[in-house]
């Protein structure tokens, strides 16, 4: 067996949080063969690529920065891993022969053997089936989170079959983790300073469905967590709307430890769009669940996300669309144009001439949307100033008396963030801060009992 340690673990992350998570795993899998961890590939002996496959931006980029940690470091063992190379394993192991190693997503306690077959002199191609559910590898020792914040995924895989995405082709039908699992798994996590617990999956309500009697288990599995001993809060993020519990807000008013954040991927509001998406809802039904939230948690935050360019989008669509995000005032938004995907019921509904020019149309849309969202973010944003908030610090500005952080009402990568002005701050650790200003779509605020530095 080819001795791999000391060699030198640097991993360029891209795609999702549960992509991040996998690449955590990775790399506890290495250490623990005796690999050392770097955080700058200047300093790799083995770079990790882990990639996203989901759409054709995304699989551009990470083809994109392969190649450019390929050239910029030729002595480098060089491997893509990741969702890309699950997707594409097959393709890519006659085409990408300039990678040592392509590996995919699903067993990744092979990745070691894949390592040392490497340091044998082999061209290794690995794309495992998942183990059982039991003998999951989990592990995580360093994180690629800021300090204080980690992820923890719940489930994998999905079984809602949107006509347009293709999780289902890459990571499977839903597998839900163990519930000991995640909690022994978020024990460790608490007690190694992590303030803040992201709780992701595809369908965070869809957790435990698989297991017997298609019943969802999340709301236990939340009350579970939420009695864990520690100073931390839970965050929920991806639950899909035809799927939402009707008991969740209720159970966060009653729970401090869970954060009052609703991620909501509504996708659309005009049936033309949503039906041929696989999906349920529509204008009225989603402003119900977004007014019967807020009856309950009036101080909830929600999120979503829109697609734009879909099949039976039209001028009319958008309108509905644009009504809805008005009428719902969301906090914060993200929206994103349609890709065409092979593999996924709906690369049938249009051509390829078609979708491109719908596809130049749908940009002008999004464009619009996002011209409606901001001032409604920044609106919905001064209802913070003058309070005192909970502020996450992630890092400190070099040279400067700030640093920059989140509140509960602001998630990690994808919303605004807030700029701390105040001395001798730690990152990773809770500050509790007066909300002075909106600037945009961040907030800008101040420890209390500082005023000084006003």
């Amino acid at each position: 067996m080819v001795d791999i340690g000391g060699k030198r673990i640097y991993v360029e992350n891209l795609g999702c949080a549960k992509n991040q998570v996998d690449a955590e795993i990775m790399v506890n899998e290495l250490v623990e063969a005796g690999c050392v961890a770097v955080e700058n590939a200047d300093d790799a002996d083995i770079i990790l690529v882990n990639t996203c496959g989901f759409i054709e931006s995304a699989r551009a980029e990470s083809v994109e920065t392969f190649f450019g940690l390929r050239e910029q470091y030729p002595a480098a063992k060089v491997i893509m891993t990741g969702c890309l190379s699950q997707r594409y394993g097959k393709e890519l192991e006659k085409e990408l022969t300039e990678a040592d190693g392509i590996f995919g997503n699903r067993d990744l306690s092979h990745i070691t053997t894949l390592v040392r077959r490497i340091y044998s002199g082999e061209r290794a191609v690995d794309l495992p089936a998942y183990p059982l559910i039991t003998e999951e590898s989990d592990k995580r020792g360093k994180l690629f989170n800021f300090p204080g914040s980690a992820y923890l995924k719940i489930s994998e895989g999905c079984n809602h079959r949107c006509r347009y995405c293709a999780i289902p082709v890459i990571r499977g039908n839903l597998r839900s983790r163990p519930f000991d699992a995640i909690i022994e798994d978020a024990k460790r996590l608490i007690g190694s300073g992590i303030k803040e617990l992201n709780l992701i999956a595809q369908d965070l309500a869809a957790y435990g469905t698989d297991q017997g009697d298609n019943t969802s288990k999340f709301l236990d599995l939340l009350q579970a967590l939420a009695a864990l001993d520690g100073d931390f809060r839970l965050r929920m993020l991806y639950i899909h709307p035809d799927a939402f519990p009707a008991e969740l807000p209720a159970l966060v008013a009653a729970t401090p430890k869970i954060i009052p954040y609703f991620d909501i991927p509504f996708q659309h509001a005009h049936p033309n769009v949503l039906r041929p998406m696989g999906r349920m809802g529509d204008r009225e039904t989603y402003l119900e669940l977004v007014a019967s939230i807020r009856a309950v948690v009036p101080d909830a935050t929600l999120r979503s996300t829109f697609m734009l360019g879909f099949t039976g989008e039209t001028p009319e669509t958008v309108m509905e669309l644009q009504r809805f995000v008005k009428e719902a005032q969301l906090d914060w938004v993200g929206s994103f144009v349609y890709s065409r995907e092979e593999d996924t019921p709906a690369y049938k509904d249009r051509t390829a001439a078609e979708h491109k020019t719908i596809s130049k149309r749908a940009v002008k849309w999004q464009k619009e949307l996002e011209a409606i969202q901001e001032p409604i973010t920044t609106q919905r944003l001064q209802r913070f100033v003058g309070t005192e908030q909970n502020v996450l610090i992630e890092e400190l500005v070099e040279g400067e008396d700030l640093a920059i952080g989140r509140t509960p009402h602001q998630a990690p990568e994808v919303d605004g963030l807030t700029v701390v002005m105040g001395r001798n701050l730690v990152p990773g650790e809770v500050v509790r801060c007066g909300i002075s200003r909106v600037n945009g779509i961040d907030l800008e605020a101040i420890p209390v009992g500082s005023e000084g530095l006003r």
